[in-house]
Formats: structure tokens, C-alpha cells, sequence
């Protein structure tokens, strides 16, 4: 009952963040070809900055994998996961008008109870994380290019462990505010500012460093440090959650 009932409040949730996440995905390979065409039109004689980042994403671009990274891993894909893991995780577990009273009047502890929704986002957003990104290797082939699908486990995994930081986020906001807005205003806004922090200090563990999976691009390397500590916030603030809705007073 638990777990329909959670699959009923996020059900549309996570079919758009599949749909448009798969549509992204195809995007990304079907748009190469024409890529390629552009990269000699690129000026090379630009300076600072946007000049670096131009010749940069030009330099990524010239191979397949340098541009599949540097378009979805690291821009589509983490922008869309980060997003709707604060959707997923923004339960409504305190909305009046979403029978937060009545739910909570069951023969059940609290604690199975946000466990469960909980494991219903994580699954969800597993999903939105993985098939997406599955179409990659398969597709590649009809633009006749090729794409490890050992790259896209890695990327993939990265990109989950990474975001589940932001789902047990929003979700410990729901157990705290009654209204969906909040948690999911506060959690976008948290978002935005740790990319825009680590676009401009580029720490070796943030969250979207490891989320980009930039150290395995990099150096062939899995980040475990950033792995291992994601994987630690993650579930300190699931914990969090757990604990805040234990205290709640109905």
C-alpha cells in the first residue's frame, strides 16, 4: 500500500523527468554530426575567459567522447537530474491536502514511512539517471560512431550518487515545511549556488565534480573520495529527515 501510494504522488514526476531526460539524451547524439561541421567555423583568436571556454568546448567536441561527456554528462544530464531530484524529493509528506494526516493516522512507524517514499525516489530517480543514459552507446552506432558502455555506467553512477545529495535534501525540507513550494524553492536555490561556487573555486570533491564524473574524463579514475563522501551527506540528511519527522508533532 506504501509503496503504491508513493508511486501514485510522484508518478507524473518522474514520467517527465524520464520523457524530457530521454529526449535530451537522443538529442545529444543526433546533433554530433552536425557539430562537427561547425568546429572549423569556431574563432580561435578570442580571448579571455569565454575565449577559453570556447576553444575548450571546440577541443571536446573534436571527439566523440570528449563531446558526449562535455554535453551530457556535464551540462544536460546533471542539469536535469539535479532538477528532478528535488522534485522527486519534495514529498508533500506534511500537505493537508495530500492526506498527510491520514497516512500518518496508519498502523505504521513513521520511520517505514519516509523510508519507503524515500526508496520510491531514489528508484525513480535511478531511472531518469540510467535509461537515458543507456540510449547513448546505443544509438552512436546510427551516426556511425561508438560509445563505451563501461563509460556509461561509470558517468551514470556518478551522476546518481552526486544527486542523491539534492533528493535527501528536498526531502528533509518536506519535513519540515507543510507546503511543497519551499523545499522545492530552497533546494533549487541551494543547487544553483553550489554549481555556480564551484564553476568559480572548481573544488577537486564538489558535489558536481563528482557528479560530471570530470576525474574519470580526466585521469580514467573513479572519484571515490567524492563518491564516498556523497554517499555520507546523502544519508546524514536522510537521517536528518528521519529523525525531524520522528519529532513532529501532528
Amino acid at each position: 500500500m506504501l509503496w503504491y501510494k508513493a508511486w501514485l504522488e510522484t508518478r507524473w514526476r518522474f514520467f517527465i523527468g524520464l520523457i524530457l531526460t530521454t529526449l535530451s539524451a537522443i538529442g545529444t547524439v543526433v546533433t554530433y554530426p552536425q557539430v562537427v561541421k561547425l568546429i572549423p567555423m569556431i574563432p580561435t583568436n578570442l580571448s579571455g575567459p569565454i575565449g577559453e571556454r570556447v576553444r575548450e568546448a571546440a577541443q571536446l567536441a573534436r571527439s566523440y567522447h570528449g563531446f558526449v561527456w562535455s554535453h551530457w554528462y556535464s551540462q544536460n544530464l546533471s542539469q536535469l537530474v539535479t532538477i528532478f531530484a528535488v522534485i522527486l524529493g519534495t514529498a508533500g509528506l506534511l500537505s493537508q491536502s495530500g492526506g498527510a494526516l491520514f497516512t500518518l493516522s496508519l498502523p505504521i512507524s513513521r520511520s517505514r514511512l519516509i523510508g519507503v517514499r524515500a526508496a520510491a525516489g531514489f528508484a525513480e530517480l535511478f531511472v531518469i539517471t540510467f535509461i537515458p543514459s543507456l540510449l547513448i552507446p546505443l544509438l552512436s552506432p546510427s551516426i556511425g560512431e561508438h560509445y563505451s558502455l563501461a563509460g556509461t555506467l561509470v558517468y551514470t553512477f556518478c551522476t546518481f550518487i552526486a544527486a542523491s545529495i539534492f533528493l535527501s535534501f528536498a526531502f528533509l525540507l518536506s519535513t519540515i515545511f507543510s507546503d511543497v513550494w519551499p523545499p522545492l524553492l530552497i533546494a533549487l536555490a541551494v543547487a544553483f549556488a553550489i554549481s555556480l561556487f564551484e564553476q568559480l573555486l572548481n573544488p577537486q570533491y564538489g558535489i558536481y565534480h563528482v557528479m560530471h564524473g570530470e576525474t574519470y574524463f580526466r585521469s580514467g579514475h573513479l572519484p571515490w573520495l567524492g563518491l564516498i563522501l556523497s554517499i555520507a551527506v546523502s544519508a546524514s540528511l536522510f537521517y536528518g529527515a528521519v529523525v525531524q519527522m520522528k519529532r513532529r508533532d501532528f
